[in-house]
């Protein structure tokens, strides 16, 4: 069974081609707030980062996959997998589609189906759960969507420029 592979796109690891890309998603200030930063990436460190992105996600408890178009093998986003529990079984799961003009495409959705079966398949998950902003429409209807369920609220858990705001906790319990 192909994990990685859909109709519309796969998912592959990080290469160090891969730098440019990562250096503009991650010094884009209107990317930071769901990515939970708050200052620029240099060069330097995103290439140490790349150069240790082969480590196994049972050491690092983490995993950052490329988001790359079938068609055109273009580079359209990231989808990581964090704070991975193999005695609970469960990993949470983040997703950016960079650019504007790729977002509505079905990118985002065909990732999370196919993070889900590589989850269950190779990594013998239960559940994935995503942390989403109380304002993040396009994520909350994304994730509801891919058959993720809200399952709670963080009150004021993250400050924004316009104050605080909930986060709402969402979970796939993989079947």
């Amino acid at each position: 069974m192909q994990t990685l592979q859909g109709n519309l796109l796969y998912l592959r690891a990080l290469e160090p081609t891969d730098l440019e890309f990562l250096y503009q998603l991650e010094n884009d200030e209107n990317v930071w707030e769901v990515s939970n930063t708050t200052k620029p990436f240099s060069n330097y460190v995103l290439k140490q980062y790349l150069e240790n992105s082969h480590r196994d996600i049972y050491e690092v408890k983490q995993l950052r996959l490329v988001i790359c178009t079938a068609e055109k093998d273009k580079t359209v986003g990231f989808i990581d997998l964090f704070d991975f529990e193999p005695k609970h079984q469960r990993v949470g799961v983040g997703i950016v589609i960079f650019k504007a003009e790729d977002r509505g495409k079905g990118y985002a959705a065909e990732a999370l189906q196919l993070i889900a079966n590589y989850a269950k398949t190779h990594l013998k998950a239960h559940q994935l759960y995503a942390n989403i902003a109380a304002g993040n429409t396009r994520s909350i209807t994304l994730f509801e969507k891919a058959g993720y369920k809200k399952s709670g609220v963080k009150k004021d858990w993250l400050q924004s420029d316009n104050g605080f705001k909930d986060e709402l906790f969402y979970q796939l319990i993989l079947e």
